[in-house]
């Protein structure tokens, strides 16, 4: 069945206020509107898991801007930590930043994905390694992943996520991916 998503994109909206005698507060899963939705590119992404040596081909979205639950879940497997094979929810406005990119890029080549979800452990182990993860890292709370486009140079990778203002793009030329994630527009 399909899911029917909200008014608002906006991942700093994730509560509601409920009332019911007292005013409740509770945590929703924001997903772009079906309107807004529909004007986006076709909701089928290309994708290439570098550590699982899985590809992946799939609507996720239909034409008038439902999205298809049964194909989020197998993203969200797709995208788990490779590590310790952990899935959780991913972030749809993510997974429509990422089709943005492969559609402004040229829509045919695979992304190529470095790193998705990490589970909370894998990310402490990566920072006591002293890799650049960050504490409150994106990528534990399935906003964000770490791509490269075979054939497309990292500079335009980038330049292209910069320009569509979605969300953080972060370059990383000596670890060869860029960062995308839902988070406010920033960039480093």
């Amino acid at each position: 069945m399909p899911v029917q998503a909200p008014a608002l994109w906006t991942r700093r909206s994730l509560f509601r206020t409920v009332t019911a005698g007292a005013a409740l507060v509770v945590a929703k899963l924001v997903l772009p509107s079906a309107a807004w939705a529909s004007r986006l590119p076709d909701g089928q992404v290309r994708l290439y898991n570098l550590h699982t040596d899985e590809h992946l081909s799939i609507r996720y979205r239909n034409e008038i801007g439902d999205y298809d639950q049964d194909a989020l879940n197998e993203l969200n497997y797709f995208l788990r930590c490779h590590h310790t094979n952990e899935s959780r929810t991913m972030d749809v406005q993510l997974i429509e930043f990422v089709n943005l990119v492969q559609k402004r890029i040229g829509g045919r080549r695979d992304i190529h994905i470095v790193s998705g979800y990490r589970s909370p452990e894998y990310n402490e182990q990566l920072i006591k390694m002293g890799t650049r993860a960050a504490r409150h890292s994106y990528h534990v709370s399935g906003q964000a992943v770490d791509v490269q486009i075979p054939g497309v140079p990292l500079r335009t990778l980038r330049e292209v996520a910069l320009r569509l203002g979605c969300g953080g793009v972060g370059y990383y030329p000596r670890g060869k991916f860029v960062h995308l994630d839902s988070g406010p527009f920033r960039h480093w």
